[in-house]
Parts: C-alpha cells; sequence; structure tokens
C-alpha cells in the first residue's frame, strides 16, 4: 500500500488517537500498543494542525456542511492535513474519507 518512494507522515491527531488506545488498553496490549505508538513517533514525520492546515479543514468543513454529509472531526482534521500538504490517506475506512473534495485516498478493505 506504501510504495518505497512514499514519505509517510501522519496528522498530530493521529498521535492523540494512537494514544487513546495506549491508555485504554491494559497487561501486553498496553505495553504492545505503547511500542507501536513509539516505532511510529520515531520512524514517521507528524504534521502538525497550522494554518495551512486548518484553512484545508475549513474548506472541508463547509462542503461536508453543504452536503449535509458530516464526517468525524479527526478524520477530517486528517483528511485537511493530507489536503494542505498534497499527501493521500491511506485507510482502512474508505466511507470517512470518500467524497471529499481535494482529498486524495487510498482504501483497503
Amino acid at each position: 500500500m506504501i510504495a518505497d518512494d512514499d514519505e509517510p507522515a501522519i496528522a498530530a491527531i493521529t498521535v492523540a488517537e494512537l494514544g487513546v488506545g495506549v491508555e485504554l488498553a491494559s497487561g501486553r496490549r498496553r505495553t504492545n500498543r505503547r511500542a507501536f505508538l513509539d516505532d511510529v513517533l520515531a520512524t514517521l514525520q507528524v504534521i502538525d494542525y497550522g494554518v495551512d492546515v486548518a484553512r484545508a479543514h475549513t474548506a472541508l468543513l463547509v462542503a461536508v456542511r453543504s452536503a449535509g454529509r458530516p464526517r468525524g472531526a479527526h478524520d477530517l482534521i486528517i483528511a485537511a492535513t493530507a489536503r494542505a500538504t498534497n499527501r493521500t490517506v491511506v485507510t482502512f475506512d474508505r466511507a470517512g474519507f470518500a467524497d471529499l473534495p481535494g482529498v486524495l485516498v487510498r482504501a483497503s478493505d
């Protein structure tokens, strides 16, 4: 799904989503999730929510509200991050990112 010449990154909000998974887990599962999050943070660029992302987020909020198709707040921030940085969202959640203007999506089922 990700090619050797791709430059994968994650939105800052994704760090929070993964962190919640760590904090809600216990025992070995928590240890494994913490190790995974630590590996992600050591490996991937984290893209902050800055002005460019905020502008893309504004456009996406207007688009989904105008269409009457609301989306999850975090999904829209992830999509806005991708749009603002000319990246593709790679996801298992095709529906969460479908039909967002200016957002490229590569989804796996």
